[in-house]
């Protein structure tokens, strides 16, 4: 990168972060070698079943869980959660995504160095098949599941798997998972943390993905081939199918797979992912 744009980038970060929002450890994680983090934003009374079903599912992958939970401090969704997760964060509803995997992977860095993880959010239903051979498989010190050279080369961060985490990996990671600091508005997390990710880890770590969509042929594989790569033993279907992006394929057919894989319907189609 050019000391232009990096000085450009700095001036954004200086411009839009925040102080990263209110977070607390409710369940601490013990030492294991894999581990996978969920990221759950509860604004709301409780999980949905989208939600509760993406927990259980983990849960039978006979993995460790963390689950880092956006809500209000006092929720009652957190008392019910310490049965479905092996640890458990809070973080107040500020900060998007990144603010949660960064306290996720800090707090196994310190009390279970050396883990790989596999990091997602709730912005995707799933699992649908068993990703356990991507610890075994993939090659890359971070991995992604898919990829994009739309905007920027970048990995999706819906869901990546990040090597031997441990204090000194974060350190590496500092100028997209900021210490202290959060952004509150989605564009800047894209700019500045999401399409940043695979740039920052390459130069410190192997970087690739499993599937990758070329914008000259298709912009976000996710949206644009999501039969195909459930077929492919994709994982995953993403939540705005059926909401902000639900023009780029038949509804019907995204809740008809949805229904044959098990999950159940969302109760509002007014899904806001």
């Amino acid at each position: 990168m050019r000391w232009s744009e990096r000085l450009r980038t700095a001036n954004r970060v200086l411009r839009y972060a925040r102080r990263a929002p209110a977070s607390a450890v409710l369940k601490p994680a013990p030492p294991a070698a894999r581990w996978v983090v969920c990221f759950v934003y509860v604004p709301g009374d409780g999980l949905s079943a989208g939600q509760r079903f993406t927990l259980e599912r983990l849960r039978a992958l006979a993995l460790p869980v963390l689950v880092v939970c956006a809500c209000p401090r006092d929720a009652a969704v957190l008392q019910g959660l310490l049965g479905l997760c092996d640890a458990l964060l809070w973080k107040d509803l500020p900060g998007y995504d990144f603010s949660a995997y960064r306290l996720a992977l800090s707090h196994l860095a310190g009390h279970s160095p050396g883990a790989d993880v596999l990091v997602m959010n709730d912005s995707v239903y799933g699992p649908f098949s068993d990703f356990r051979e991507v610890f075994d498989t993939a090659p890359w010190a971070l991995a992604g599941f898919t990829a994009s050279n739309q905007r920027a080369a970048h990995i999706q961060s819906y869901a990546f798997l990040l090597r031997d985490v441990r204090p000194s990996t974060m350190a590496r990671l500092a100028p997209v998972l900021l210490p202290g600091l959060a952004f509150n508005q989605f564009r800047q997390v894209v700019d500045l943390q999401e399409t940043r990710f695979a740039r920052v880890a390459a130069r410190s770590m192997s970087v690739g993905a499993l599937w990758f969509g070329d914008v000259r042929d298709v912009s976000d594989p996710t949206l644009a081939r999501p039969m195909e790569l459930l077929e492919a033993g994709f994982p995953f279907l993403k939540r705005s199918l059926l909401g902000k992006h639900q023009d780029a394929i038949e509804r019907d057919e995204v809740l008809a797979r949805l229904e044959a894989l098990g999950h159940p319907l969302p109760s509002s189609m007014a899904d806001p992912v």
